[in-house]
């Protein structure tokens, strides 16, 4: 109960904090959208490149753990993709129903939330974790809803377009640096690292209050109760059980590793679905009721799982 108290609450007291303020005429969209964009384009990137900059080629090495993790995540986006297409769904949309399953908040949730269950040692592996969600299963859902629309042409143009967003995106650029810079043995300057911290020290306060945010003022839709209920076991429940699976049963890792990837697996869903959809003109209403029922159900099910895993 202790490490429900002392790390799950704070996580969801700041989030609720967000909500309440969303509420509030003071707080509205084009602020969500700056603390938003200071967050994604500054705190988080300062606080990824710090932490790649201390990791040690035996952590990279830590292959058990990528495929631990990745394996949650296409059990996840595998179900979340065929349960659409079941119900008639073309492929640009199951791909944005299966990104909805197994794209976990790790960037804004899931970073606080393991400096305050699992301590510093923990933000290498969440890390590593943003970079599977954010890039790799992200583009890989670019991909397929370019090459639906494309209507199977512009293979050329679909590459330009993951590459421009792959070099233009500051969650992979920072942490890559960053790996460049520990696996170098590169000394930072005092000064340079000092700055960097102070940045990287608000990265978990502005997400967290930027999901409170996002909740309170996007318009969620609850018309398709059983797809929406679907996508939240197949995200809360099938990714983090698969990853679990692997984690302790299959692959071998160090136990602060398989902690971290089975938490990480278990997190509500990221707002980087209802994104792309908007993007692409796509349906989000399945989407957005998705988002919405995950974070309220995860206060239970990540309080439960912080507490035995704490």
């Amino acid at each position: 109960m202790n490490a429900v108290l002392n790390a799950a609450l704070p996580i969801f007291a700041l989030i609720l904090v967000g909500f309440l303020c969303g509420r509030s005429p003071k707080f509205g969209p084009q602020m969500t959208d700056n603390l938003n964009r200071f967050a994604v384009y500054l705190a988080l990137p300062a606080l990824m490149f710090l932490a790649m900059a201390r990791i040690t080629p035996d952590q990279v090495a830590q292959v058990g753990f990528a495929l631990a993790f990745l394996g949650g995540i296409a059990a996840a986006f595998a179900g979340g993709f065929a349960v659409s297409r079941l119900r008639g769904g073309r492929l640009a949309q199951s791909s944005i129903e299966g990104l909805d399953a197994g794209y976990s908040n790790v960037g804004f949730m899931g970073i606080p939330l393991c400096l305050l269950v699992f301590g510093p040692a923990s933000l290498p592996v969440a890390v590593i974790a943003t970079l599977f969600t954010a890039c790799v299963l992200f583009l890989f859902a670019i991909v397929l809803i370019e090459s639906d629309l494309q209507g199977g042409t512009g293979r050329g143009r679909t590459a330009r377009k993951v590459g421009r967003a792959l070099l233009t995106n500051p969650l992979l650029i920072a942490p890559v640096t960053g790996l460049a810079v520990g696996l170098l043995g590169l000394p930072l300057p005092a000064p340079a690292e000092r700055a960097a911290r102070l940045l990287g020290d608000a990265a978990s306060p502005a997400a967290l209050v930027c999901i409170g945010l996002f909740l309170a003022q996007e318009r969620f839709v609850l018309t398709d109760l059983r797809a929406i209920g679907t996508l939240v076991v197949l995200k809360l429940a099938v990714q983090p059980a698969v990853t679990a699976l692997l984690a302790y049963g299959v692959f071998d890792m160090p136990p602060l590793w398989a902690r971290t990837a089975v938490l990480l697996s278990a997190l509500p869903i990221g707002s980087g679905p209802f994104t792309l959809a908007k993007i692409y003109d796509l349906d989000a209403g399945v989407t957005s009721g998705a988002i919405l029922l995950s974070h309220l159900a995860s206060i239970a099910t990540v309080s439960a799982l912080v507490a035995w895993l704490g």
